[in-house]
């Protein structure tokens, strides 16, 4: 079986991360932290900080970011209703020219729930 598309950007998303990390100076290490400890839970919840930073990829039209944040939200136990109305509040802000992103956004999330529905599946 060939691997997802879903596995695929992890890995590769890591595996440059790393090179980036070989190189990279204190300002790069800091944005990076600064990055990753933004989405953790505090007054806001994570589930809500990664719907935000989803909607904000959406309107910048930036497919990895949107892989990224969509994974989080998936991992994150959001609810199809609840990428739904996130996703309306990206098009309305963004306008027709991110539909080609929430088309990607869509599939992606259907492989996952699929993924996750053969995993359930298959351990009853």
């Amino acid at each position: 079986m060939s691997k997802s598309r879903i596995k695929e950007f992890q890995e590769s998303r890591e595996k440059l991360n790393q090179i980036v990390m070989k190189y990279a100076g204190a300002n790069t290490k800091r944005f990076y932290n600064i990055d990753w400890q933004a989405y953790n839970a505090g007054t806001l919840p994570a589930k809500t900080k990664e719907l935000l930073g989803l909607v904000a990829s959406l309107v910048l039209r930036c497919d990895d970011c949107i892989m990224y944040h969509l994974i989080r939200c998936h991992e994150e136990g959001i609810s199809d209703s609840e990428l739904e109305e996130a996703f309306s509040i990206g098009l309305i802000v963004g306008g027709s020219i991110t539909i080609p992103h929430l088309r990607r956004a869509w599939q992606a999330w259907d492989e996952m729930q699929t993924e996750q529905s053969s995993g359930n599946a298959a351990n009853k």
